[in-house]
């Protein structure tokens, strides 16, 4: 097995999901890279733990009334699917297209709104805009349901070019209003209903419902309107067809894919690649699969210069630190605590901060947050009880005469957890920790003694390291 490959097959594992074992990457390797790439943006029958599974011991994420338990939910999903990169994506877009828990109070249409990534998130970008467009949770998150062709309400139409498509500076106050009235008449099917029912001072005026979209004729805006330097009777779906064939939005698409794939900062060799990206878009008829396989297939994400210049998400670290640990692999008392847990450590889902999502990269990181990171991955990966720490134990086991020197210790757990590369500094201080107790014998090891505890205390050391908190 080459090196080289296995780690590059770890980096590939590490940005389009949340990291491998051991045996997945193995079964990658076998097909090779490309063949793996294409399994990711192709993904099939998930086989993730069944909701009517989780239903059935977790009655509070049945009616998905509670934020924490429909946060663990989705979490079950990205936990146990065998789709990494589809549950990425949706990560991915719920960033982007950021909608809140706090002003919907209805969670059940939030983990509809990421069933509709999973569905589009890798397909034609106008499509996904328009679905978008249409969703209940985004119609409430920015007012379109109060948006009538005699008052228009400007949020949507100003977050779309905004903060979803094109960026400040790419389009004009006018263009916002014009772009809201071809969203007129684009609202909520029960809302009307539920507000009729509901008390005025309710906190919940449309009612606590799963709502649906309706197109209303009557209230849209059938007048000439000017979008960007084009003109026509446009309706939303007219406008969209107009962005995604600009420049801007190609431009503001690619990067924000390379950023959170590639890359948190974005250098000359970084632009270049940026560059290809917008042509596959361009050339696919504005669709995001053919931009992330020239992503993937590049010479830059292939580079050492892309290998840990992430910093991982709340999520993202989370996730990956359970499936490396084989944990959660079926309903688990206190799996809503998974969702709060995230939340402390600075990303709760389906509650981003504001319509702008997080502020990624190094401001995930501060002396709270780390505290988080460090305590839950040491935490998971310490657990010798734990699948998956058992199979780096076995592994551990059958290396040589199953005796192992310090340095042997953590060069093969930084392997079966990575690979992970870390710095002469971190290797060393893992070293020196390793030696207070000398050489590791694992020939007649019993779970839980203190040979296996041993071996989870180095996981938890290296889940420690900064190099860790990188992908």
């Amino acid at each position: 097995m080459d090196d080289r490959d296995l780690e590059l097959m770890a980096h590939l594992a590490r940005r389009a999901g949340f990291g491998a074992t051991r045996g997945e990457l193995e079964r990658n390797l076998a097909q090779g890279y490309e063949a793996t790439v294409e399994e990711l943006l192709n993904p099939g029958d998930p086989r993730n733990m069944p909701d009517d599974l989780i239903r059935r011991y977790h009655v509070d994420q049945s009616e998905a009334r509670m934020l924490a338990s429909t946060g663990a939910t989705w979490i079950y999903r990205m936990v146990t699917t065998r789709c990494p990169l589809e549950e990425k994506m949706a990560l991915f877009w719920h960033g982007l297209f950021a909608t809140g828990y706090t002003k919907l109070n209805q969670a059940r249409t939030l983990l509809n709104q990421v069933d509709m990534f999973r569905r589009c998130g890798l397909g034609k970008f106008p499509d996904l805009l328009v679905e978008l467009s249409k969703d209940p949770a985004m119609i409430i998150w920015l007012d379109n349901q109060d948006n009538h062709k005699d008052a228009i309400n400007e949020n949507y139409g100003r977050e779309l070019l905004e903060l979803f498509s094109m960026g400040i500076g790419n389009y004009t106050e006018q263009d916002i209003k014009e772009c809201s009235r071809a969203f007129t008449g684009w609202t909520l099917k029960n809302a009307e209903f539920m507000a009729m029912r509901a008390s005025k001072d309710s906190i919940w005026p449309y009612g606590r419902i799963a709502w649906h979209f309706e197109y209303r004729d009557h209230d849209h805006d059938h007048g000439e309107k000017t979008f960007l330097g084009e003109t026509g009777k446009f309706n939303g779906e007219d406008i969209i067809d107009i962005i995604v064939r600009q420049e801007a939005t190609a431009e503001f698409v690619c990067r924000r894919l390379f950023q959170y794939f590639a890359s948190d900062e974005v250098d000359n060799q970084g632009r270049e690649t940026i560059t290809r990206m917008k042509a596959s878009y361009f050339d696919s008829g504005y669709e995001i699969r053919p931009v992330l396989r020239t992503l993937f297939n590049s010479d830059y994400f292939k580079s050492d210069r892309a290998r840990y210049s992430r910093v991982k998400g709340p999520v993202e670290l989370l996730v990956g630190a359970i499936r490396m640990a084989g944990s959660y692999q079926k309903p688990t008392f206190g799996a809503q605590k998974l969702a709060d847990q995230a939340l402390y450590m600075g990303q709760g889902l389906l509650q981003p901060p504001t319509v702008e999502g997080w502020h990624e990269g190094m401001e995930w990181i501060d002396s709270g947050s780390l505290v988080e990171r460090v305590n839950f991955a040491a935490k998971e990966l310490a657990d010798v009880r734990n699948p998956g720490v058992r199979s780096i134990i076995d592994r551990l086991a059958g290396d040589g005469e199953g005796v192992l020197s310090p340095e042997k210790l953590v060069d093969r757990c930084l392997d079966l957890m990575g690979p992970i590369s870390v710095s002469e500094g971190t290797a060393s201080s893992l070293v020196a920790l390793a030696e207070r107790d000398g050489e590791l014998d694992l020939r007649e090891h019993q779970e839980g003694d203190d040979a296996e505890r041993r071996v989870g205390n180095m996981l938890r050391l290296i889940a420690s390291t900064k190099e860790y908190q990188l992908a």
